[in-house]
This record gives C-alpha cells, sequence and structure tokens, in this order.
C-alpha cells in the first residue's frame, strides 16, 4: 500500500502466536500495530492510542470481544471505526452476535491475507466516506447558522418597517400572524392618512419564507409613504403594482386587500386582488357583506392593464371589517381535512357577541387542531371613535427660515385630470411649506378634501348625496361616480390658495370652485347632524374644522380660512 493509506490497527487476540501472525502480516502490507490479549487491554488501548480499525477476536478472557466491541463503538462516538471480528465460529446465531455488538465484518480462522487485505481496504474506504460526511454535515451545520442569523437580522430589520405605521397601536385592530417559516409571506400594513382615515393592507405574496417576503419591503415603502401624503387607494394601488411588477419575478406576485377606513366619512372602501372573501359584519343588523375578490393580484398586470376600481360600503360604529390569508381556510387535520370556508361561516353564524368573533375563529382554529401548510394571518378592522383618530406625526428638517408667508396660486383642473390625478398630496405640501399650518395638518387635509369631493363629486358629477340616506344606496351612490368620472368629458374644479402674515401670525384662505349646478346649502347645514344619515356630513366638518367658511353661487363657490400665531 502507499504510506497515505497506512492505518493504526489494534489486534486483540488472546492467542500470542495469532497476534504475531497478524501483527506480521499488517506491517508488511504498510501499517502501524497495536495489540491486546483481552477484551479489556483493548478498550484501554483504544481510549488511549485510538487507532482506525480494531481485529477483534471474539472468544477472549476477562473480557470477551463482543463486550469490548460495544465498549469500543461506544467511545468512538460518531467516527466509524471499523471492527472486523477474528473467529472460528460456524454457527448463524454466533456471526449475527458479532454484527449486532457493533461489528462491521468477520473474517474466519484460519486467515488468508488477501481477504483479510481486502477487508481493510473495504472497510478504511467505509472509514473515509463517513469521515466525509460529518465533515460535509459539520459545514453544512455552521452554514445553516451563518444563514439563520442573517435571517434574524434581515428579519428584525423587516419587522420595524413593516410594523412602522400604527399596527401595534391602533385601538381598533385585532390580527393574529403565524408565520410558516422564520419570514413571514403575508403582509399587515396600516397607517393614518393626514385626514385621519386608517388604510390597511393584508397581503400574502406566493410561497414563504424568505423568497416569499423579498416584496414586501418594497410594498411597505410604496403603502406607508404614499399613505402619509394623502394618497387614496387607486393611487397607491397602481403604484404597489407597477413597483412589484417591475422587480419581482415573473412567478411572483402579491395577493392583497386593501381597505381604508373612514371614520368621518362612516364608510370602507375596498380592493381585493385574490384573497380569500373578506367580510363586513353589521353589528346593528347582524348581516354580513362579502367583500370578494374582483381583481388580479398585485405585480401580474401591466401598469396599463391594471385595474384599481374600488368598493365603497357603508360602516357604522361597533362594525367590523374581517380579513384572512388562504392559510387559515386551508389548515389541516390529522385526516387531511381542510379547515374551510364553511366552518368559518360556522363560528360567524354562531357568535352572539361582536367583540369576541376575532377570539371565536381564533378558537375554531385551536380545536380543529390542525397544521398550517402556508402562513396564517387574520384581521380585524372597526371603525375607530373619533377622539381615537392620530393622525401622522409628520418630522421637517428644514430651519423654518425659508418659510413662504405671502403669496398664492391657482389650479384649474379639467376633465381629463380629474379622471385620473388626486391633486390633494399635492396641494397639502404645498401648504405644508408654511411652517404655521404644519400643526393643523390633519384638519386642513380634511377640509380640503372635503371641498374638492364636493366639487367633483356634487358639482362637476352631479351628484345627488341624499342618495346615501341608506345602505343600498350608498353602494348606489358610489357605483354612478365611477361610471360617471369614467364619462366624464368636460367640467373643471378650482383651487384658489392665498397664505397672508397677519399681526399675529398669518392666515390661509382655500377658495373651491366648480362647473356643477349647484345646491341649496341652506338645507343641508339646516340638517340636524347624526350617526344614522349617511349623507351631508361634509358641510358641517368643513365648519367644524376651518374658520369663516361660506358658500356663494349657489354652493358652486366654497371659502375657508385657518390662522395660525407666530411663534415667539
Amino acid at each position: 500500500m502507499q504510506p497515505m493509506d497506512s492505518l493504526t490497527i489494534l489486534i486483540a487476540e488472546d492467542s500470542a502466536a495469532d497476534r504475531m501472525l497478524l501483527s506480521s502480516i499488517l506491517r508488511r502490507q504498510g501499517h502501524a500495530v497495536l495489540t491486546a490479549a483481552n477484551g479489556a487491554e483493548a478498550v484501554d488501548t483504544f481510549r488511549q492510542q485510538r487507532p482506525h480499525l480494531v481485529l477483534m477476536d471474539a472468544m477472549m478472557p476477562v473480557m470477551d470481544g463482543f463486550e469490548a466491541a460495544r465498549q469500543i463503538k461506544a467511545l468512538a462516538g460518531e467516527t466509524l471505526v471499523p471492527i472486523i471480528f477474528l473467529t472460528s465460529l460456524s454457527e448463524s446465531e454466533a456471526l449475527a452476535r458479532c454484527l449486532e455488538v457493533g461489528g462491521d465484518d468477520f473474517l474466519a480462522k484460519p486467515y488468508n491475507q488477501v481477504i483479510l487485505a481486502a477487508k481493510i481496504k473495504a472497510m478504511d474506504r467505509l472509514r473515509r466516506l463517513q469521515e466525509t460526511v460529518l465533515q460535509q454535515r459539520d459545514q453544512i451545520a455552521r452554514h445553516h447558522d451563518y444563514l439563520l442569523n442573517e435571517q434574524r437580522v434581515a428579519k428584525a430589520v423587516f419587522d420595524k418597517v413593516a410594523h412602522s405605521g400604527c399596527l401595534n397601536a391602533a385601538k381598533n385592530i385585532r390580527y393574529l400572524q403565524s408565520p410558516y417559516a422564520l419570514f413571514n409571506g403575508d403582509l399587515l400594513l396600516a397607517a393614518y392618512t393626514p385626514a385621519g382615515d386608517m388604510h390597511v393592507l393584508l397581503g400574502d405574496f406566493t410561497g414563504h419564507g424568505l423568497p416569499a417576503a423579498v416584496g414586501a419591503m418594497p410594498l411597505a415603502e410604496v403603502f406607508y409613504g404614499m399613505t402619509a401624503k394623502g394618497y387614496g387607494l387607486a393611487e397607491t394601488l397602481r403604484e404597489m403594482n407597477a413597483k412589484l411588477k417591475r422587480i419581482l419575478p415573473v412567478d411572483m406576485f402579491c395577493c392583497a386587500t386593501l381597505l381604508c377606513v373612514s371614520v368621518q366619512r362612516r364608510a370602507v372602501e375596498v380592493w381585493n386582488g385574490g384573497m380569500p372573501d373578506g367580510y363586513l359584519h353589521h353589528i346593528a343588523t347582524g348581516e354580513r357583506t362579502l367583500l370578494a375578490a374582483r381583481h388580479l393580484p398585485l405585480g401580474v398586470l401591466s401598469p396599463e392593464a391594471f385595474d384599481d376600481r374600488t368598493e365603497v360600503f357603508p360602516m357604522a360604529l361597533g362594525d367590523r371589517v374581517f380579513l384572512l390569508s388562504d392559510g387559515v381556510i386551508d389548515t389541516c387535520d390529522a385526516n387531511d381535512q381542510l379547515f374551510g370556508v364553511e366552518r368559518l361561516h360556522q363560528v360567524f353564524a354562531a357568535n352572539r357577541e361582536p367583540d369576541l368573533l376575532f377570539q371565536e375563529v381564533e378558537q375554531a382554529l385551536k380545536v380543529f387542531g390542525g397544521e398550517a401548510r402556508d402562513d396564517v394571518s387574520m384581521v380585524e378592522v372597526s371603525l375607530p371613535e373619533p377622539t381615537h383618530i392620530d393622525a401622522p406625526v409628520l418630522v421637517y428638517s428644514d430651519s423654518g427660515q425659508s418659510c413662504p408667508l405671502d403669496w398664492s396660486v391657482s389650479f384649474e383642473f379639467r376633465a381629463e385630470t380629474l379622471k385620473r390625478f388626486n391633486p390633494l398630496p399635492y396641494l397639502l405640501q404645498l401648504l405644508m411649506e408654511v411652517h404655521g399650518l404644519r400643526a393643523q395638518s390633519s384638519a386642513l387635509y380634511s377640509v380640503l378634501a372635503e371641498l374638492y369631493s364636493n366639487a367633483l363629486e356634487h358639482g362637476v358629477l352631479g351628484l345627488d348625496s341624499s342618495l346615501k340616506r341608506d345602505a343600498a344606496g350608498f353602494t348606489r351612490y358610489y357605483q354612478q361616480r365611477c361610471t360617471r368620472l369614467e364619462g366624464l368629458e368636460e367640467g373643471f374644479v378650482r383651487v384658489h390658495l392665498q397664505v397672508a402674515p397677519t399681526a399675529e401670525g398669518g392666515r390661509l384662505s382655500i377658495h373651491v370652485e366648480d362647473s356643477g349646478k349647484g345646491f341649496d346649502v341652506a338645507q343641508v347645514m339646516a340638517r340636524p347632524l347624526d350617526d344614522i344619515r349617511l349623507s351631508g356630513r361634509g358641510v358641517s366638518l368643513i365648519r367644524q374644522l376651518g374658520r369663516n367658511a361660506s358658500w356663494n353661487d349657489d354652493g358652486r363657490s366654497a371659502r375657508v380660512e385657518f390662522f395660525w400665531e407666530a411663534l415667539a
């Protein structure tokens, strides 16, 4: 043999003649030899010298070969130390015992040098193979630990980004997320708009784990950024879809449900692209409105083909929107039965206390005792009490020395622009350059939004607000809004903004005009504002949040002012 194939071999044999014969044969083959006269000596020698291979006589005094083999195997642990039994035994049971106690092969006496050499070569190949396997296993384990640490760091960053909105602080949200892997392929985001409305997104990326979460960071970035600036669902959806279409592989996309819960409009706006049906639970009637998927997932269609149309439903205080990912209904029990939609509906039907509905669904999943096949997410959103609304606090880094204090600007938005462009975020950003207005950003945005929507919907589109007297009329109102806006060919909305300094600080004057037929402002303002009626809230809100609100030209022209005090 070559020197590199030289092994250290222990011979455990009580016969001195056999020990000498075997030692001579092995040394001629190039191996180093250790010897022991009984099993106890063999164990001690192995403990001290750690030979590569053992030739073990079965029948020896003090300790037989069977017990010695058992102890040597225990000392070797994971390392493979082949033991070849040297035996004159011929009974099958005795030979089987040699293998049962840890022997790897046996050699019958008298010894054949050729067979002995072949067996040693074979055992050495097995030993080296085991050694290689253990090395590769340890290398894989180290690499696995490295990857897990990288994923933990990435997950910590991801969680901070994904939960940087109001998800954990909002009192009107309950949620459950159970990831199938370290990374959650389901994404749950929530944030307030400048007007105090709440945007909520439940998304489910293709697959699970890290590959499923790669699109979550850019999606969260678009969601939080555009929500904070006051963009509506349509603009946010278009931007998210375009970004995912641009960066994701062709076989990846994101099923998503996006909500806008508005306490001012007492409404929820919904877009569902490929997610399981959501549910709007009406507390007063006990009825459920299905929030069905009517669109393809985000990242599938090109920007030109993408459909951003939403549905709007009335929502009273106490009503709840319940959303879930398909990991909930696809949870499977030991009998390969799915939790399914039917069981979910049974929980809904059995519910008698709305505040406990979310816990009852969660409990039903536990009782079902299933095993999730995917990421599991559930979220329940109720209409927040107005006193609980905390609009986002924007942090500005400028010094305040360049604040413009004496200026005016006018815009006229015509038909083609009104169809596709929401000017409110742009107008708010312009006004936030005036430092004195920043503390009033929420009220300012709410007033601008009401003035603009009144001018567009009641003025240019000629929609009748009284349609929203009940839930059915509410739905018809927004269906007509969508239809008329798509077919719009003429009309305008003009917005005039004037900022002027005063002795105390400054004044903002907002003047909004439209090309509509006008409306009876006095009649609208004379209506009592109640919690049931779904129309006529805008005028009252404008008067509440702004100063000196007035309407002229049969309601086609509206004015309102904001004031601020100079900083000392």
